[in-house]
């Protein structure tokens, strides 16, 4: 298992802010102590404007070099675009290992999964899965899904691959909950299971098999996960129920898929993230 990161995106922060440094730094510590796991570490590069303008339009990426704050979860940091662009290029780099049959798994911030096309949003700047997942389909990958299990909607994702040729959007999230969206399937690509709140954990679990099936049914050559762990029972920004051993769960179940997959670090906001991470590449590691 390859774990990719960079202590540069730990540097900077806002007072209150829930998307905080420490979510990395503190895994990083977690993960090398750890030694029940064989791990890889790597850093990533920057994504180009090729790779990114594939999923954004050149408006939003000016946009993101700009000194003002998007709206008051998405402020304008220092030097955000650079730290976005790693982002995404810890997305890039994930892709490239598993096509090369490691598993990987990019620990990076910011996350992504709510960037739209020609917005930043939710924490969000650049969308790193969608980078990743259009540049896979323009490496010659003909079917390529993202599986999105964090507890917001991946809006942004969806935003991106909405009708996208060989592309499959899965997304398994709280409803009503932040942004607001994913009630309903969209397009033919785009497959949305809403959660309750407060959702009794094995009937949370019974949804995310049913999502699986959707999944398995589309036949992917690879398969990016939005890796979100914000449905843990304690996160303080939802109102999720999984456990520690649901999250082994769902990395077991991602890599007897038996294809090409690779993770990029979405929400999770308690802390135990560091034990929720460790438990969800073990699971995927097998």
């Amino acid at each position: 298992m390859k774990i990719i990161t960079d202590p540069r995106c730990a540097e900077y922060s806002a007072r209150g802010h829930p998307e905080r440094p420490e979510r990395i730094s503190r895994t990083v510590e977690a993960l090398k102590a750890q030694d029940k796991l064989k791990l890889a570490w790597s850093e990533p590069g920057s994504a180009d404007d090729g790779a990114i303008l594939r999923a954004h339009t050149a408006q939003h990426l000016e946009q993101i070099q700009k000194s003002f704050d998007f709206d008051a979860d998405t402020p304008a940091y220092p030097n955000i675009a650079e730290h976005a662009r790693r982002s995404a290029g810890g997305a890039l780099q994930a892709l490239k290992s598993a096509m090369a049959g490691e598993a990987a798994f990019s620990l990076m911030r910011p996350p992504g999964h709510h960037a739209t096309k020609e917005r930043a949003m939710g924490f969000c700047y650049l969308n790193s899965i969608a980078i990743a997942t259009l540049a896979a389909r323009a490496g010659g990958c003909k079917r390529a899904a993202v599986f999105d299990f964090d507890v917001h909607h991946g809006n942004g994702t969806e935003d991106i691959l909405l009708d996208q040729p060989g592309c499959s959007f899965i997304s398994i999230h709280q409803y009503p909950a932040y942004p607001g969206t994913g009630l309903e399937n969209r397009g033919s690509n785009c497959f949305n299971f809403p959660v309750q709140p407060a959702t009794p954990r094995q009937e949370y679990r019974a949804i995310l098999s049913k999502a699986f099936e959707t999944l398995k049914k589309f036949q992917p050559d690879m398969v990016a996960v939005s890796a979100g762990f914000d449905a843990y029972r304690n996160d303080p920004l939802a109102d999720g129920t999984l456990e520690a051993e649901d999250y082994y769960w769902l990395g077991e179940t991602i890599r007897q898929l038996d294809v090409p997959t690779f993770s990029v670090l979405e929400g999770g906001y308690s802390t135990a993230l560091p034990e929720l991470i460790l438990a969800y590449i073990s699971g995927v590691n097998g």
